[in-house]
């Protein structure tokens, strides 16, 4: 199972952005503040923690181009914690029973009033905001107070999964540091040592669905992936007519008070297959061959009566179908049927 971030020891893949960091620390020229951007999943927030960790415990890790240092430091395990007296993690607290939708105004001067007290443990404070996306506006202007009046010897590490979404002038403020999707070989690996114990085949489609992105992959094992995967392909085959008592019955499944997980990864692979059709017929077939029996015959279909413009409007509605559930908490099972009942009524135009 994948380790939080916090927690991670291990970061592959992404070699060339630690030895960006580690270059300009060596030459004692480090940025004040760190924009770590790249697609959800693909280890942004484990390089920021890698990167807090090495600055506070005073840059003794390992010779060569690494930031790792051992998990069994006690840097590293008042990080793993969440008890170093010099990080603070600004976040939505996903873990917590109601997450919040944003981060807000209040936690950010919070990190204002933190990055100017003196260190407690070492030379260095540092404050890991993952991620910056989620910043409401107002805690968004409060963070570039911060950033525009930078405190010696503070570290400040922004994830992003949408850099240009985010205020021009914070973006102006922060070092660019990109990560590229993880290589398959790399995923394969990070794969292994999580504990995935998927078929050569499932591994296959696995690596085909997350796309680089170690965090989608474990998500997808974790929540049954594959199998509402190949639910979704299958009611998509048989339109326009739809099996309405097994559709409510996979609607039923989802909108269970212990299946959050499920119903978040089949509106997500929901989403996903659509823009996958789109793909296809813009570019003349799937990208990467099937990833689900029967998907080239259910995407011909699907394109043939829908069309590449309806297909972009279809993924339009339907999520902001899906978003405005997920404010307004409404009922998962509505959302569920509404999405499929979307995709028949394109189809029938």
């Amino acid at each position: 199972m994948q380790m939080r971030p916090r927690e991670n020891p291990v970061l592959i893949g992404h070699e060339a952005a630690e030895a960006v960091f580690l270059s300009a620390w060596r030459a004692g020229r480090v940025p004040h503040a760190w924009l770590i951007a790249g697609p959800q999943g693909i280890g942004k927030a484990t390089l920021a923690f890698r990167i807090a960790r090495f600055v506070l415990a005073g840059g003794n890790g390992p010779e060569g181009d690494s930031l790792a240092i051992p998990d069994d430091h006690p840097v590293f395990r008042r990080v793993a914690s969440g008890g170093h007296s010099d990080l603070l993690t600004l976040s939505r607290d996903l873990e917590a029973d109601r997450p919040k939708t944003s981060i807000e105004v209040d936690a950010v001067r919070a990190a204002g009033d933190f990055v100017h007290l003196t260190a407690a443990e070492g030379d260095w404070r540092a404050v890991v905001v993952d991620s910056a996306d989620e910043l409401n506006p107002n805690a968004a202007n409060a963070l570039l107070k911060i950033l525009e009046e930078p405190s010696d010897n503070t570290l400040i590490l922004l994830t992003s999964h949408s850099p240009g979404r985010l205020l021009p002038t914070i973006r102006s403020r922060c070092c660019r540091l990109p990560l590229d999707r993880v290589p398959d070989d790399a995923m394969r690996e990070i794969l292994t040592r999580g504990g995935a114990g998927a078929e050569p085949a499932d591994l296959a489609r696995l690596l085909a669905i997350a796309q680089g992105s170690p965090g989608r992959a474990f998500a997808l094992l974790e929540a049954g992936g594959l199998e509402l995967l190949d639910t979704v392909v299958g009611f998509a085959a048989g339109l326009p007519d739809l099996d309405l008592p097994a559709l409510h019955e996979f609607s039923d499944r989802l909108a269970r008070r212990d299946a959050e997980p499920a119903y978040r990864t089949a509106m997500q692979l929901f989403l996903w297959w659509i823009a996958r059709v789109a793909r296809a017929e813009a570019h003349g077939g799937l990208p990467g061959g099937e990833v689900a029996e029967g998907e080239g015959e259910a995407a011909s279909n699907v394109a043939a009566r829908v069309g590449l413009d309806r297909l972009a409007a279809l993924w339009e509605k339907c999520a902001r179908l899906i978003d405005r559930a997920e404010s307004a908490n409404l009922d998962r099972k509505q959302v569920v049927l509404g999405a499929f009942r979307q995709l028949q009524s394109a189809m029938r135009v």
